[in-house]
């Protein structure tokens, strides 16, 4: 219809995370906006993917550390000011473990399979939902290499930190 109404597309933009595979497949975009998958939030990772369509690997994380531990539960010092919880809790990366509410500015975890954490370990959250809870925090650590044996390359900082609606 635009182009019927004499205006000039030379460029085609769209498709978000949900359905770029389906765009990417059609050859009418010239750019993707896929912006999730870029980190792979835990909501997007529930989802069943779509055939043929490119594998992602988790890319954001929240390094929390524990604070406190019981029997049957440990504290972490990431809460909501940590992470957003629009699209579900954090999942905990690496270890058979659930995350719970904890309010504000801790998290509870609950062993499922694994052992609970000791005091002082480090915790790696994958958020549920990734651009609000870049919105949360003032810089990017960027590791080249993993988790566990990576290098940081960099610390970009979040330009528009806070910045909705």
């Amino acid at each position: 219809m635009i182009t019927a109404a004499g205006i000039a597309c030379p460029f085609v933009t769209g498709a978000g995370t949900g359905s770029f595979a389906f765009e990417a497949r059609e050859g009418v975009c010239g750019e993707l906006q896929a912006g999730s998958y870029l980190f792979m939030d835990a909501d997007y990772a529930a989802n069943a993917p779509t055939p043929n369509a490119p594998q992602f690997e988790h890319a954001l994380f929240v390094k929390s550390e524990v604070m406190s531990r019981g029997h049957s539960h440990a504290v972490i010092d990431a809460g909501h000011k940590s992470h957003a919880i629009d699209s579900g809790l954090p999942r905990v990366w690496g270890r058979d473990l659930e995350f719970a509410n904890g309010g504000d500015e801790h998290g509870i975890l609950r062993p499922r399979g694994d052992a609970l954490p000791a005091l002082g370990d480090t915790v790696w959250l994958v958020p549920g939902h990734c651009d609000p809870t870049v919105n949360l925090h003032d810089h990017f650590v960027v590791v080249r290499g993993g988790l566990q044996t990576g290098v940081v390359e960099a610390v970009w900082a979040v330009d528009a930190r806070g910045c909705v609606g």
